[in-house]
């Protein structure tokens, strides 16, 4: 998996890449320490992870994930947040903007490298410490209800989107449901399409706001 850094504190980045470097199925491909380089580099060399910090000079790591991963945007990137600023507003603006992971720089090595291996596998990773603050503001009664699927999803694609909703990897998904992982695959691909979602956790947010989970 190829992995570009992109931090204003040079101490951050360094950290970040021996530990990313460390692990045989991870290379750090650029670390840079501004969003206008990460997304110059991130186009250049196409990395399987961005890994963004929020506040970065000549572009915030906020705009340059819209850039690279929003709506919008051919064949979108895989993009983590990592910051040191636990506000919901970030944390909704990263994720709004295309991110397909939120970690505190205090969440340790471990869910760092987690987060790294679920955003190339296409799944998402949310740091637990504001994972629960999250479910209860998507959970929120709303003044309007999102968009319905362009056509309706089958029983198992609902069951699908549940489990994705409670934050169940796609290995946790087809054990659940007693299917292979391709199986999965193939059903949350479909979920996509008939939603309008560009990854799963704008499936997820979808389950919440429509009531489809509470």
């Amino acid at each position: 998996m190829r992995v570009l850094i992109a931090d204003d504190q040079e101490l951050v980045r360094t950290g970040f890449q021996m530990i990313l470097d460390a692990q045989p199925d991870i290379q750090v491909v650029a670390a840079v320490a501004d969003g206008a380089s990460a997304v110059e580099q991130a186009r250049r060399l196409r990395p399987d992870v961005c890994l963004l910090d929020i506040r970065m000079p000549r572009l915030d790591g906020l705009e340059a994930t819209r850039i690279l991963a929003g709506p919008g945007v051919p064949d979108p990137m895989r993009v983590v947040i990592v910051t040191t600023f636990d506000l919901d507003e970030y944390v909704y603006g990263a994720l709004r903007a295309g991110a397909c992971g939120f970690l505190l720089k205090d969440s340790g090595p471990t869910l760092l490298i987690e987060a790294i291996r679920a955003a190339a596998n296409g799944e998402s990773l949310v740091s637990p410490s504001v994972t629960v603050r999250l479910l209860a503001h998507l959970a929120r009664p709303r003044a309007g209800r999102p968009l319905p699927p362009r056509e309706p999803l089958t029983e198992r694609e609902l069951d699908v989107v549940l489990l994705v909703a409670r934050g169940r990897t796609n290995q946790e998904v087809a054990a659940e449901l007693f299917v292979s992982l391709s199986t999965v695959k193939t059903h949350l691909s479909s979920i996509q399409l008939k939603l309008g979602a560009r990854n799963r956790v704008e499936i997820a947010a979808w389950a919440w706001e429509s009531g489809t989970v509470g």
